[in-house]
């Protein structure tokens, strides 16, 4: 007997051991998104393809080499060729980018040497290991799959696999446990499915893929006894990919189904129209899968339909990730020949970036962009070999119902890839690699027939497969380092505070290993920002490179400000603020800008193209001690820079507040004007009116213009304080509490319950009813706590009487206080404790004198205490 027909040699078995535990061990590494696992991912390929190797020698057998696998091995050389340290001159025909990259950033900076074309070589290391691991996992898979039990048991693997982390997901949600298996916490992910997939979308596509390969085993295994497990593992499966949530996940599955009912109709017919007992297997068990979907998709409707509506108009669609798919393309033009290099996305894509967004954006979220950018015209070119490799496995004759459903459900898979990134991490890419390993094997009929065998297992090429692992592991040891590791370590340096020298050594070190992290250059620059003005010139060298990296950060256009301050370069610092605004940094205005500025001037460069913005900034000028004059002169630019853009109105009624506040009646009349011109049927103009009138002392007339306009604004929250503030001033208090009823319903927040009762308090204070308005006045501060809010108890408390409780309450008010506030509260602490002093021995004394007074204060208190003072002071 030749060696051919003997039993599946024991290395074989070996290797389909390491390819299965390689599918179950992606997806618990986190998915494939753990750090650790390339080394296992190595390891366990390279061994599994020497295994497998050695075994098709021992069985007689040739290797294969299927077309699939070209844009893999090709893929690894161009991963190798982007590590090539180059010349300046070859490195700027190659990737103009990296070479300007070079001259700018880092031959300054004393980095001179030879660069390679990848802006972040660690990464690209990790990517060519990768691809060698993707590699000899095909071809341990094509070879081992041969044998069509070793086919069966690995897909098992994968559809049983699947069908686990379904049940994992379920009983998580059973259990009402967020943290994976009550142990580890996801810190950014908010998965609805918990899992070792933080990533909804990754786990929707594993699941599609191994729940479609479990139909398919259920399909092809008889009797039907023993397909009744891969049956349930494809229902756990499709159960699995509703309750992800994921909505392109959930559409590419279905996908996938339709597919593979009409791949099965297409043999049906091929077949000469009859319906094989297969076909009807086919059918019924599509429809039991869909019956589950539907049961499945039955019991989570309400988050469905929740996850359907955040993309059911254009508006929602335009802020997707598809929105971002024409600045990733800008950037895919900028590295046409090599690419950015393999893996380098997260780091180099911010310098392309013309939006600024809060996310880190680690992938582009499109395979063919993927391809794109960091590869260039050739993993364009790779990308559509293999799509022809896919789809002459398509056209293979003899296909059963497992073949078809692999090609399926890999197809699906593929697809989604078109709006996400799950083949970029292992789980779901070798999980693909064994499906197309099964499907890709050699057939043993066209071996018989004459057609060419393949390669010869020769000690050459067992060699060659070994030495490809020990390169994927060395790969591996300059792969080792992490982005964002080097940012930890760096920023740790910053916050401690290390010796600047210290921290400047270690940061050129790591921009030399990842030259286009603009988070390292920013880092350095912070560092030395905060050395003062003396080092401010590096600050700003150092932040200038990071803006050159990522022109849209905001953090750096803050440090940019804060250096040009500090170097007297006054309006290029404020521009810079303005910039931070623009970026996305919304406190950087009013925060910290905004208080630097002595000027109109200074004031005017950080104003954006906003009038909206402006108003703010008028506002918080308004109100800040000390800087009236300077509103004033800002209201008056900013209404010269805004002329006849939307918002002018709100612009003069700034102006018209300032000059009521100044007592300037005549400017404030001619502002109302404006506003009433601008907008006649405003309510905002309407209230300023009623303003206006109540500052030239027509008290009635402002009062009966804002009762009229109730009448046409009924339940106008901010419209009704206003009118029950007037009543009250006018000492309307019944007519001011009605109004307060009226408009209690129509309060959202506890910022307006709050202020509600603040002014029902001040009623009952007019009233002389003043132990309610304490508790009134208590429960706004607890609502809405603030110094004012507890200064007004303490007020009313003190009123009362209740000189300890008052102080109590003013103690509660200056812990809200910034620490160099509390000056005027601590000497009203201390005069209210002298006060309760006083009035303690005062009554001591009493007590004394009457002793038939303190026998009564004695039973009074057995009975319940003392009686609260009376509502009157």
């Amino acid at each position: 007997m030749s060696h051919s027909r003997r039993g599946t040699s024991r290395f074989t078995l070996f290797a389909e051991a390491a390819l299965a535990a390689l599918v179950v061990l992606c997806p618990l590494a986190l998915g494939g998104a753990a750090p650790w696992l390339p080394w296992p991912l190595m390891a366990l390929s390279g061994a599994a393809a020497v295994l497998a190797a050695v075994g098709a020698k021992r069985q007689g057998q040739s290797l294969r080499f299927p077309l699939l696998a070209v844009p893999l091995a090709a893929g690894a050389a161009l991963c190798a060729v982007q590590l090539v340290p180059l010349p300046a001159g070859v490195l700027g025909v190659l990737s103009p980018e990296a070479a300007a990259l070079r001259e700018f950033a880092l031959v300054p900076l004393g980095l001179e040497g030879a660069r390679p074309v990848s802006l972040d070589p660690p990464a690209t290391w990790r990517e060519l290991a990768k691809h060698l691991a993707y590699l000899l996992t095909l071809l341990a898979a094509v070879q081992v799959c041969r044998s069509r039990r070793s086919r069966v048991r690995l897909l098992a693997v994968l559809a049983f696999t699947g069908a686990g982390l379904a049940v994992v997901g379920l009983g998580h949600s059973l259990l009402g446990v967020e943290s994976l298996f009550g142990v580890r916490p996801w810190m950014h992910a908010r998965p609805t499915l918990v899992t070792p997939f933080g990533n909804p979308n990754h786990l929707a596509g594993f699941l599609g893929l191994s729940s479609t390969v479990a139909l398919g085993l259920a399909l092809t295994t008889r009797p039907r006894s023993r397909a009744l497990p891969y049956a349930l593992a494809a229902g756990a499966g499709g159960l699995g990919v509703l309750l992800s949530l994921s909505r392109g996940g959930i559409a590419f599955f279905v996908f996938g189904q339709v597919l593979l009912a009409l791949l099965l109709l297409r043999r049906r017919h091929e077949g000469g129209g009859r319906a094989p007992p297969v076909w009807a297997r086919s059918a019924a068990a599509l429809l039991g899968l869909l019956a589950v979907l539907a049961v499945g998709a039955y019991t989570a409707a309400d988050r469905l339909w929740a996850e359907a509506r955040t993309a059911d108009s254009v508006e929602e669609l335009r802020h997707s990730k598809v929105s971002l798919w024409p600045m990733m393309a800008e950037a895919a033009r900028a590295f046409p020949v090599l690419g950015m290099g393999r893996g380098a996305f997260e780091a180099a894509f911010p310098r392309y970036q013309s939006e600024p967004n809060p996310n880190t954006l680690t992938h582009p979220e499109n395979a063919v962009l993927q391809a794109a950018v960091e590869l260039g015209v050739p993993g364009l070119l790779l990308l559509a070999v293999a799509v022809w490799g896919f789809a002459q496995l398509l056209r293979r004759e003899g296909l059963d119902a497992l073949e078809l459903a692999v090609l399926a459900g890999v197809a699906a898979l593929a697809l989604h890839d078109f709006f996400d990134f799950s083949l970029e991490l292992p789980a779901c890419a070798v999980a693909a690699l064994v499906g197309l390993g099964a499907v890709a094997r050699p057939r043993e009929r066209g071996r018989v027939a004459g057609k060419p065998g393949g390669l010869r297992p020769s000690p050459l090429l067992l060699g060659a497969g070994a030495a490809l692992a020990v390169l994927g592991l060395v790969a591996l040891v300059p792969g080792r380092h992490l982005v964002a590791d080097a940012e930890a370590e760096l920023a740790g340096l910053v916050t401690s505070r290390a010796p600047i020298q210290d921290v400047r050594s270690r940061g050129l070190a790591l921009i030399d290993r990842h030259p286009s992290d603009y988070l390292l250059y920013r880092l350095v620059a912070s560092a030395y920002a905060a050395q003062g003005r003396g080092a401010a010139g590096e600050a700003l060298a150092f932040v200038n490179r990071a803006l050159y990296l990522a022109p849209r950060d905001a953090v750096s256009h803050r440090v940019a400000a804060r250096a040009l301050l500090a170097l007297g370069r006054g309006s290029q610092g404020f521009l810079e603020y303005r910039l931070a605004h623009e970026a996305g940094d919304t406190a950087a205005l009013l925060g910290e800008a905004l208080p630097r500025a002595r000027t109109v001037e200074d004031v005017a460069a950080l104003t954006p193209d906003a009038p909206e913005v402006a108003v703010r900034l008028l506002d918080s000028l308004a109100n800040t001690p000390g800087r009236l004059e300077l509103a004033r002169a800002y209201s008056g630019w900013a209404r010269e820079r805004f002329e006849g853009q939307p918002g002018m109105a709100a612009l003069w009624a700034r102006e018209a507040r300032l000059r009521l506040r100044q007592g300037e009646l005549a400017g404030a009349e001619a502002a109302c004007a404006e506003v009433e011109r601008l907008e006649p049927e405003a309510l905002e103009s309407h209230l300023l009116r009623a303003e206006v009138l109540r500052a030239q002392g027509k008290h009635e007339e402002a009062l009966q213009a804002l009762e009229r306009l109730l009448a046409r604004f009924p339940g106008n929250v901010e419209l009704s304080f206003t009118l029950a503030a007037r009543q009250l001033d006018a000492g309307l208090t019944r007519r001011a509490r009605g109004t307060l009823q009226a408009v209690s319903p129509f309060l959202t927040d506890y910022a307006q319950r709050a202020r509600l009762l603040s002014l029902e308090a001040s009623c009952l204070e007019r009233e002389g009813l003043l132990s309610r308005a304490v508790e009134l006045r208590q429960t706004a501060a607890r609502l809405v706590p603030g110094p004012d809010a507890w200064f007004a108890v303490a007020r009313t408390q003190e009123a009362l009487r209740r000189y300890d409780a008052a102080a109590r309450s003013v103690h509660e008010g200056m812990r809200l206080l910034p620490p160099g506030s509390r000056k005027d509260a601590e000497a009203w602490v201390a005069r209210l404790e002298a006060a309760e002093r006083a009035r303690v021995d005062t009554r001591r004394k009493e007590l004394e004198q009457d002793p038939r007074a303190e026998e009564l204060e004695h039973l009074l208190g057995n009975t319940g205490g003392a009686a609260d003072a009376p509502d009157s002071p």
